[in-house]
């Protein structure tokens, strides 16, 4: 995972401004510390922190086509570059990089190329020959991008918000799925998907289309130069993973490299629910497996630094990125440079709890388009912020694009959770890999019930957090909290006290304006926060205020015998 910075259309092209645009691509060097690059022609500059994942020897950046006339700076990773590269062969190409194949593709089918890329990627193209410049992201947002405007008329794109954020008067998320033309003069969408129009489809659910569609999103994903492993949780979407890339690994082009036996990492606190089922995990599959312990006081003494990296001031995202960011320095100082993680299913397959709420399959699909078009602000921004803060990259096969298309072309009758039929949260992914003669999991694992990244580490860290925020925060300063932040006011101390130091680093209108706000309970949108009556009196992001949900909703009938049995001890009750 690499870091940008392009400043577009300057009035000032001064040795001045050449060292300021360094000065501030230096603020996303933990993005990439492997390489720095700058290409400057005439008022525009492209700069890049390069990360080495594929091709370290010779794929630095600025990319540039055959004559230098077409220069790119690019974050992510084209995992079809070899395909593409057979459709460019009158081309010349200089590295062994994934991302080169950009340059070559602008200068053969002009801007409407980005739909061809398969992978995770934002970058900056520019074309010296007329001028103009292209800017993209990929489908979903996994990798971050930022888009401002300074006063002197400049257009900038970044990484991060740290980078452009001082020198611009106004700045947005890019968008997931777009592109910018300078010709054109604005954003257009070029990701067009049928499940996009949350039109409710009326696809056949076939279990081994669906698991063939995963494992090619998993083996394409192993494509790497340096060592890499998975982040194991336990649960059954980094499990599936695991279990995947384990498979396939000794077939691969990284195993002749890195041998064939796959590293899996974990993180909690001692005792945590996560770290026991992934340390199962791993010796089922004979993973090298690495585990690792933090505190709370740990965590808490963290929450300054990740939020400073994640740049969020939302609640859910700094609870679990502040694991995963303690988790990913552990992971760099072994030498590990890139990871697979299993973001994205729950958003696809309706798999957090309060989906057990869904009146009926047409909410339940809305729901799960809208939670796939939010992922850049959620998790998929924890997922690459806090690994990228210490220079490790994050790779997640569930958003796959055409994974993505099989899985959400399913009739979601079949994502319907149906206990009456057996039929748990993710079942259409459970049974998929439900395989009796080679299975890829045990049985109690793969119908293990979800929980969120930031309980599943330990639930006395959300515990810790809210104690911690009770001291910061006192009643008075939350009593007036819509007169300090009446835009996305915080709702709770410890949200007032994240709120405090996201606007100590990044003071802006525009900044505040780059975090989503709105009730929400379990992760939920907004709108499903109206399933329940309940719940809007509970509204907490974490999975245990899906109340009647977690684990209760498959055993009420053992429930209700212990409250008719006070004297029994649930041990005795069959």
């Amino acid at each position: 995972m690499c870091g940008i910075l392009a400043v577009l259309s300057c009035v000032d092209s001064s040795q001045a401004k050449r060292s300021r645009i360094i000065e501030l691509s230096r603020r996303l060097r933990h993005r990439g510390p492997d390489w720095s690059g700058l290409h400057c022609f005439e008022n525009c500059f492209l700069a890049h922190q390069r990360l080495a994942i594929v091709d370290p020897t010779s794929g630095d950046q600025p990319l540039y086509n055959e004559d230098k006339t077409i220069v790119v700076t690019v974050n992510g990773e084209i995992y079809n570059h070899k395909e593409l590269r057979e459709k460019l062969k009158g081309h010349q190409f200089r590295t062994g990089s994934d991302c080169e194949v950009i340059a070559h593709l602008y200068e053969e089918y002009g801007e409407e190329f980005v739909d061809m890329l398969d992978g995770m990627f934002s970058f900056v193209l520019l074309d010296t020959r007329t001028k103009t410049f292209i800017a993209a992201r990929d489908a979903i947002g996994i990798t971050p991008l930022y888009m401002g405007w300074g006063l002197d008329g400049s257009i900038w794109f970044a990484s991060e918000m740290k980078a452009l954020s001082d020198d611009c008067e106004r700045f947005v998320s890019f968008l997931p799925g777009h592109i910018y033309s300078s010709k054109q003069g604005g954003l257009r969408r070029w990701y067009n998907p049928q499940w996009y129009t949350e039109m409710v489809p009326l696809g056949h659910y076939d279990p081994l289309v669906l698991r063939k569609a995963f494992e090619k999103a998993v083996t394409k994903r192993l494509m790497t130069d340096v060592p890499f492993g998975v982040l194991l949780s336990g649960g059954l979407d980094s499990s599936l993973v695991a279990a995947v890339a384990c498979r396939h690994l000794a077939d691969s082009e990284a195993a002749n490299q890195w041998g064939s036996q796959l590293h899996t990492f974990c993180v909690g606190l001692k005792g945590s629910p996560d770290l026991g089922a992934a340390r199962e995990v791993a010796d089922y599959l004979g993973t090298r497996h690495h585990e690792f312990h933090f505190t709370v006081q740990e965590g808490i003494d963290a929450l300054e630094e990740v939020i400073y990296h994640i740049e969020t001031y939302d609640v859910t995202t700094i609870r679990a990125s502040t694991p995963m960011f303690l988790m990913s320095r552990k992971i760099k100082s072994l030498g590990v440079k890139m990871v697979l993680s299993g973001e994205g299913s729950d958003e696809i397959f309706g798999g957090y709890l309060y989906f057990h709420k869904a009146p009926n399959k047409k909410e339940f699909h809305e729901e799960t388009c809208r939670k796939i078009k939010a992922l850049h602000l959620y998790d998929c921004l924890r997922a690459n912020k806090s690994t990228s803060a210490w220079g490790v990259e994050t790779r997640v096969p569930f958003l796959d694009k055409e994974f993505i298309s099989t899985a959400m072309s399913i009739d979601p009758d079949w994502k319907m959770i149906r206990p009456d039929l057996g039929r748990i949260e993710k079942w259409v992914l459970r049974n998929a890999f439900d395989d009796e003669k080679e299975p890829y999991l045990p049985k109690h694992i793969l119908y293990r019930q979800k929980e969120q990244f930031s309980d599943g580490v330990g639930y006395s860290w959300i515990d810790g957090l809210k104690d911690h925020a009770e001291k910061q925060v006192t009643d008075a300063m939350l009593m007036n909290a819509n007169f300090i932040y009446p835009e996305n006011t915080p709702a709770t101390k410890e949200a007032y006290y994240y709120r405090t130091i996201f606007e100590k680093f990044f003071p802006k209108n525009a900044a505040r304006s780059t975090v989503p706000g709105g009730p929400s309970v379990a992760c939920s949108t907004a709108k499903a926060v109206e399933w329940d009556a309940a719940w809007s009196k509970n509204l907490d992001p974490s999975g245990r205020a899906a109340l009647g949900v977690h684990v209760a909703a498959y055993e009420q009938k053992l429930n209700a015998k212990i409250a008719n049995a006070p004297n029994d001890s649930p041990q005795e009750i069959q």
